[in-house]
């Protein structure tokens, strides 16, 4: 537990919809005042067809995941159609201790899971050592990029199986907090996020004035391509060590 106080009265935006309330407790550890105005709303896509294509999952070597919310929306189709773990023989990946974390919790086991959690890396290291042509099911969102499916040397086939869109009503609130001028640092957990910000709140309230910090660095080069300057970036993708690297800073230009 922190035993100093770096953030006292910081007010720390999180721009993401964190999956437990640990990273907030942290950030009140910190002295903090944590907030939650996610930028995006996440809702898992119901089909006709997912009875099928549940049923197919058994049928490759691999499954792919890069988010908790994959999970949860997986999860939920599973407990729809009363599936279990048992029923899906295939080895599971993970992008991210969290993701496997989430992937455990419902009964499977992950069997890898990059040294940095981010799809780049991920298509660079996952080399599992099975000889024969390998068949890979990529569990997605709708704005998953393509890299997985590109650069992996297998056959990648994909199931898009949630939705993310724009949250308005967080843009709004997060301008009333920014104009209040306290010191304010808004944390960003996606490129997706930064895209709603960067239209919805740049405008108004500009780059400046705030921290800035990203979970990783596709994140980062989202926010520096949009015109920001990222003042923190954890070594360990989670928003815990971005908490974490954020009371550093802090700290250290106290």
């Amino acid at each position: 537990m922190p035993e100093l106080a770096p953030l006292k009265g910081e007010t720390v935006i999180f721009t993401g919809t964190p999956k437990s309330l640990e990273v907030f407790d942290l950030v009140k550890q910190y002295g903090g005042i944590p907030y939650s105005m996610p930028l995006i709303q996440v809702n898992e896509i119901v089909d006709p067809a997912d009875e099928n294509e549940l049923k197919r999952c058994k049928e490759f070597d691999w499954l792919i995941f890069t988010s908790q919310t994959a999970v949860r929306s997986f999860h939920l189709k599973m407990e729809r159609l009363n599936m279990t773990t048992q029923q899906i023989p295939s080895k599971i990946a993970a992008v991210g201790t969290q993701t496997a974390a989430a992937l455990e919790k419902i009964g499977f086991t992950v069997e890898f899971i990059p040294s940095i959690f981010s799809a780049d890396v991920f298509v660079k290291q996952f080399k599992p050592t099975e000889d024969r042509k390998l068949r890979v099911l990529f569990l997605r969102g709708n704005l998953a990029g393509s890299l997985i499916r590109e650069e992996l040397p297998f056959q990648v086939e994909e199931w898009t199986i949630y939705e993310t869109g724009p949250q308005p009503d967080s843009v709004s609130s997060i301008i009333e907090l920014l104009k209040t001028g306290g010191s304010t640092t808004v944390l960003f957990a996606s490129p997706s996020a930064v895209r709603v910000f960067e239209e919805g709140a740049v405008p108004i309230v500009g780059w400046d004035g705030y921290t800035i910090g990203a979970i990783g660095h596709v994140t980062e080069k989202a926010l520096i391509e949009a015109g920001a300057v990222v003042d923190v970036k954890p070594e360990i993708y989670t928003l815990k060590e971005l908490v974490n690297a954020l009371a550093r800073r802090k700290e250290e230009i106290q």
